[in-house]
């Protein structure tokens, strides 16, 4: 009950939400659109000119543009008091009824051997700011699934051994360049979500990709033994999937 009540409140929440920001677009900033394009266009130009002082500059100027945007904007206002007014309802609600605790002791039948948990480091981590990228070296492969804020990822699948079956790569960005390295052998698909960038995937090309979901998969992906499905998420930057 608890949960569907949960599920009802989010739905409402992103629905009055959905419609202040139409409505604050439509009557009230209608500059709102054109500030957000600003802002994530002197992001993408600061990225791609970052070995320059006015590259640097621009991107974080782009930055700051972008969070004031943010900040000024009535929907974000309004998402604010929405979840401070639900945090205050939450508290006020669990005064009234507090939870109740029933233990129930009961005598043990049986003692189960405890499981053993193993530990084993991962090939990336997430972070907000930097490059991450594969070993040069042969290496043990771990599926991969990270959020990244600004920087690069490089993965090369050309020196590791993937295993038998379906490998699994989750990246999530808000800004900058991923580039996957698959080799000839191993059969991909790949689920691409971007705000503004491009796509380079195999041999299919997309220069400019705005607010687009991109699916491709090539045509043995679903009988392979060995096949990799790749999912990725960019809000402005370029996706590069090429065989090596």
């Amino acid at each position: 009950m608890f949960k569907n009540r949960k599920n009802d409140y989010i739905g409402w929440l992103v629905m009055i939400g959905a419609l202040v920001l139409g409505l604050e677009i439509l009557f009230f900033n209608r500059g709102l659109i054109f500030s957000l394009f600003l802002s994530g266009g002197m992001m993408y130009l600061g990225r791609k000119r970052a070995g320059r002082k006015s590259g640097r500059l621009l991107f974080f100027a782009g930055i700051v543009f972008f969070v004031i945007s943010v900040i000024n904007m009535m929907t974000f206002k309004f998402l604010l008091m929405a979840v401070l007014l639900h945090f205050f309802i939450q508290f006020i609600t669990s005064k009234k009824n507090p939870k109740k605790i029933t233990v129930d002791i009961a005598e043990p039948k049986q003692v189960n051997q405890e499981e053993t948990m193993y530990k084993s480091k991962p090939l990336f981590e997430n972070i907000f700011f930097g490059q991450q990228k594969t070993p040069q070296g042969v290496y043990e492969w771990e599926d991969i699934n990270i959020q990244s804020g600004i920087g690069d990822t490089v993965i090369d699948l050309s020196y590791t051994m993937l295993p038998k079956g379906e490998t699994v790569i989750f990246i999530r960005n808000i800004i900058g360049n991923m580039q996957i390295l698959v080799p000839y052998e191993i059969e991909v698909s790949i689920h691409h979500s971007c705000m503004a960038g491009s796509t380079t995937i195999l041999e299919h090309h997309e220069p400019k990709v705005i607010n687009q979901v991109i699916h491709l998969k090539t045509p043995g992906y679903e009988s392979a033994e060995q096949k990799v499905k790749i999912f990725t998420s960019l809000v402005v930057g370029n996706l590069e999937v090429s065989r090596i």
